[in-house]
């Protein structure tokens, strides 16, 4: 997918790659964020990053990673075949179903933020209004 003038192969490490820190001090390093962007696989991605160190993140990650997430969503859907497929869940509530994760998904009781799902629903109007 195209985000932000790069090329990504998954809509994950499109929305990780802006987690990774590459500013130190007064030197710019990559290396870290291009061998996580090599994973061949969304979960290796967001596996590392989820464990990554906190010099490793960049800073205010908790306040910038919805909106950022919301950004990607709204790239990903301009491809004709997945807004088709994410208009035609019509009205319905969408949920990620993690049992692992209760921020982007509904969590192990049901009771999680299910933020992927609510940002889906957000882009399918967006996608309806435009």
């Amino acid at each position: 997918m195209e985000f932000e003038g790069k090329t990504f192969p998954t809509s994950e490490h499109a929305y990780q790659h802006g987690k990774i820190k590459v500013q130190f001090k007064d030197k710019t390093d990559e290396s870290v964020r291009d061998w996580i962007m090599a994973a061949p696989k969304p979960h290796l991605v967001a596996l590392v990053c989820h464990n990554l160190l906190s010099w490793d993140i960049v800073e205010g990650w908790s306040k910038k990673r919805f909106n950022r997430m919301h950004r990607v969503l709204q790239a990903k859907f301009q491809d004709e075949v997945l807004k088709r497929k994410l208009l035609a869940t019509g009205n319905a509530i969408l949920i990620e179903n993690s049992k692992t994760d209760s921020i982007w998904g509904c969590g192990k009781k049901g009771n999680g933020k299910n933020m992927l799902g609510k940002l889906l629903m957000k882009v399918r109007k967006e996608l309806r209004e435009s």
